[in-house]
């Protein structure tokens, strides 16, 4: 464990063995799931993440989605697949997003 600017975080030894990632990763980091809706790019790909939200007036469930461009090192995601996305260090302009595990491949 470590304090940094009042926050404490436990390490912990993990092992991503779909992109070759090894090594320590902070438990804090956030992780979502989400499809992917492009895959023209090389070791990029885009992700679609929807959540759902209540509006503060009609308190509506509404549907909010971003879209992420994350680091696929070994171009294995197509369009349609269901991934789910770590965060991680600026890898470039807009990649702050690396592949963590393709859960469902897309039916074709």
């Amino acid at each position: 464990m470590e304090l940094f600017n009042g926050r404490l975080f436990h390490y912990f030894s993990v092992s991503i063995t779909s992109n070759g990632v090894k090594g320590f990763m902070e438990q804090n980091k956030k992780i979502r799931t989400g499809v992917v809706v492009s895959d023209k790019m090389d070791k990029t790909i885009v992700v679609k993440v929807e959540r759902h939200v209540r509006h503060p007036e009609f308190k509506k469930i509404v549907r909010r989605s971003n879209k992420f461009k994350v680091h696929d090192e070994k171009n294995e995601s197509s369009v349609g697949d269901k991934v789910k996305i770590v965060e991680t260090r600026p890898l470039s302009k807009e990649k702050r997003w690396r592949l963590m595990e393709i859960v469902e491949r897309a039916g074709k």
